[in-house]
């Protein structure tokens, strides 16, 4: 939801620009700063971004973001699997990427595409591998069997369009990583082959849309080996969100994953039912986080006016929550795991807003929830892995450090 000011919006951020009445009261009512979410400067991957967010120090206990992915998808990995993000994209005959969303192919379509794909075999029958799509382009690849396999991989997509597909090196001289670069070589050629020839592809030429004709892998990564929440300050701990990746975090944090009819990890996401559901889940649940993926898609995509309006939308779901809650026995935090600049349409390493209301809280004199207002703010500036203890002090949920 963070971003930069931009011309188009007379140099405003779209947090500054949107109308949101109930982010601002949060802002009023509570103490507000700007966070880092690994450090000033360095731009981080939501998996790592969300990792911080939780408490957790990323530069220890960071192993990829495959896994995460993987798991938040529903599939059980194993400690010697090792999994890979993917995306559907599109290429031309010479493998050059022409889109790396493949159009952002629907969950239907992609759900059929990989289908098709779980029934090739490997010429080493000691490997299997599970292939699942997740939301619309996005999909998620685990490989396991023996000999053992390795992290120490190379990613295939070139992560721009223009770019031929990479292909996958091993990123040192062990065996295992040699054995599985040679071993996803092979499954990305016959990837190429299925869907190159699939019916729906053909179909989808037809109908003048991208043809998801590969697959990109990378971000392998394996389970992180991290205390979960309920561990560490005796919570019980609940996660609201669409997205496998977050999913994924929060399930290896010890949080348990609620499903929300309507939410679906992009625009068309049903703000309302999460909010509800995130209002139920308080009555009996310590701590929830409650996750909008939206507002990041329309900054990758270049969207000003749709990033606008869905925050005036995120601003209509917390109204909700404010006007179902008890304000005298519920925290609340409001803020961003990273920016996604409008205008480059990646993640950046600047700051992010975050306000924190709720009873005992020391106000300061913000007014408007943004990410110059915040930086004026009582909290001043913190990192990620500061927001969880703060949260968790204010419930009495931390140890005295010392005598």
């Amino acid at each position: 939801m963070a971003d930069r000011p931009i011309k188009e919006l007379n140099w405003k951020t779209p947090l500054e620009a949107a109308r949101k009445p109930s982010l601002n009261q949060i802002a009023k009512m509570g103490i507000c700063g700007i966070m880092d979410p690994i450090a000033p400067g360095i731009p981080p991957g939501s998996d790592t971004a969300t990792l911080a967010l939780l408490g957790y120090d990323v530069l220890k206990v960071y192993s990829g973001r495959g896994a995460l992915e993987a798991i938040g998808s529903g599939i059980n990995v194993l400690p010697s699997d090792i999994a890979f993000r993917c995306n559907f994209a599109t290429v031309n005959e010479d493998l050059v990427v022409l889109d790396r969303r493949a159009g952002r192919i629907v969950n239907e379509d992609a759900a059929k595409l990989a289908e098709s794909l779980q029934k090739i075999r490997l010429d080493k029958p000691s490997i299997e591998f599970l292939f699942k799509n997740t939301i619309q382009h996005r999909a998620t690849l685990v490989i396991r069997g023996r000999p053992e396999l390795s992290t120490a991989v190379s990613d295939s997509d070139p992560e721009k369009v223009g770019e031929k597909v990479s292909e996958i090196k091993p990123l040192d001289e062990s065996p295992e990583a040699k054995r599985t670069a040679k071993i996803l070589n092979e499954l990305m050629h016959k990837f190429y082959k299925v869907l190159k020839g699939h019916p729906l592809n053909k179909k989808r030429a037809g109908q003048g849309l991208p043809q998801a004709n590969i697959i990109l892998c990378r971000g392998a990564g394996t389970i992180p080996n991290i205390k979960a929440l309920p561990e560490l300050y005796g919570i019980t701990a609940v996660c609201i969100a669409a997205t496998s990746l977050i999913r994924g975090v929060c399930k290896v944090a010890g949080m348990k994953l609620i499903d929300v009819k309507g939410a679906t990890g992009t625009p068309q996401t049903n703000f309302v039912a999460k909010a509800k559901s995130t209002v139920q889940t308080l009555k009996t649940c310590d701590f929830v986080l409650l996750h909008v993926k939206a507002t990041d898609v329309a900054s990758h995509d270049g969207n000003i006016k749709q990033k606008v309006e869905l925050i005036e939308k995120i601003d209509h779901m917390i109204g909700y929550v404010l006007d179902n809650i008890d304000p005298d026995s519920t925290y609340l935090a409001v803020t961003a795991d990273h920016t996604t600049s409008l205008m480059t349409g990646k993640h950046e390493g600047d700051p992010v807003p975050i306000a924190i209301a709720g009873p005992y809280v020391c106000r300061d004199d913000v007014e408007e929830f943004n990410e110059r207002s915040c930086a004026k703010g009582g909290l001043n500036r913190i990192r990620s892995m500061d927001l969880m203890p703060i949260l968790m002090s204010l419930l009495g949920k931390t140890k005295k450090f010392g005598a």
